[in-house]
């Protein structure tokens, strides 16, 4: 199946209106005079196939023009072209990346420790449009919703602990995430939020964004990570280029996320330890999911090398009849 990525380049024909207008009326007067006592001798004479050749070498003209007009629409041929409809939702991953997530009652840590379970729970939604959203101080989208799971993995993977001001900015992250998914197509949006802190900056409060995502039908999932009691933060960098840890209470603030997944229509979890994250995830596996058209293509490639070649062959037939056949004589 052949289309052109630029099918607007084919209004270029209409040139070869004024062209032909032009050329009809060039030749309409322009053949040569002799006077002569009599024309008997040439009666029986017909034209030249010269003349033929000549007008058929516009023609060759117009053809190598249209040859260019198709070259510049680029033309592509798809193998195959199909729509499938599936089950898929719309889900933003929001994910802490302040320098508490360095703590050590993970194991490696808990930000290594929830990327871990992130990878795992994209890799098993194959249907579902995905995007990630960090936050520490400010917010950023590391990835806007996409199907492509190979994106979704190598971005996660790549994530690190300051890239982002220090802080933990709750409501700009669900702020950021619900820019990120209110125009989704699936008719099940929901926000995946991690973190392991409680709201100390950002311009937007928790509860007021939460408000906006139930507006736009946005469940949130909320994610306490974080063991009871106590655990060794990061408190700082030592002489030789060490992080230093230092034994602090766990201090999370739980009824600000429990309102913020309860205003939505969500739910709020804690995670104790990875083990209990997984499980976290898994039931989260199961949130209500809507049947989606998806539009399917494979193998895009330019086809324009048969039409620069014809053109290259016009070219060529143009200058070797003007040199020899029809060569001008002074």
């Amino acid at each position: 199946m052949i289309q052109f990525a630029h099918p607007q380049f084919m209004w270029l024909f209409l040139l070869f209106i004024p062209l032909v207008a032009w050329y009809i009326m060039r030749h309409k007067n322009n053949n040569p005079t002799l006077l002569v006592s009599s024309t008997m001798p040439f009666a029986k004479m017909g034209n030249s196939w010269k003349l033929y050749l000549k007008h058929s070498m516009f023609a060759v003209k117009l053809a190598a023009l249209g040859c260019l007009i198709i070259i510049l629409c680029r033309p592509q041929t798809y193998d195959n072209w199909s729509t499938t409809e599936t089950e898929g939702t719309d889900i933003v991953l929001a994910l802490d990346v302040s320098t508490s997530m360095l703590a050590k009652d993970f194991e490696p840590d808990r930000f290594n420790a929830a990327k871990d379970v992130a990878l795992q729970f994209v890799s098993g939604r194959e249907t579902d449009n995905i995007g990630i959203v960090i936050f520490a101080g400010e917010s950023f989208t590391q990835v806007p919703l996409t199907l492509d799971k190979t994106v979704l993995l190598n971005y996660i993977q790549d994530i690190k602990i300051g890239t982002l001001i220090d802080g933990t900015a709750i409501g700009d992250g669900i702020a950021t995430s619900i820019n990120r998914i209110k125009n989704g197509k699936a008719k099940s949006k929901s926000i995946i939020l991690l973190t392991d802190g409680s709201n100390n900056t950002g311009v937007v409060a928790p509860l007021t964004a939460a408000e906006i995502a139930k507006e736009y039908g946005i469940k949130i999932y909320t994610i306490g990570v974080g063991s009871n009691g106590s655990a060794k933060y990061p408190v700082g960098i030592n002489y030789y280029g060490k992080m230093e840890y230092q034994v602090l209470p766990v201090v999370i603030d739980e009824v600000t996320l429990k309102k913020i997944a309860n205003v939505t229509g969500g739910k709020y979890f804690r995670a104790t330890n990875e083990n209990v994250l997984k499980d976290v995830f898994n039931e989260i596996d199961q949130l209500e999911k809507t049947k989606m058209d998806i539009r399917n293509f494979s193998n895009a490639e330019d086809n324009y090398m048969p039409w620069a070649v014809a053109l290259l062959i016009l070219v060529l037939i143009d200058l070797i009849a003007r040199y020899t056949l029809l060569r001008n004589i002074p």
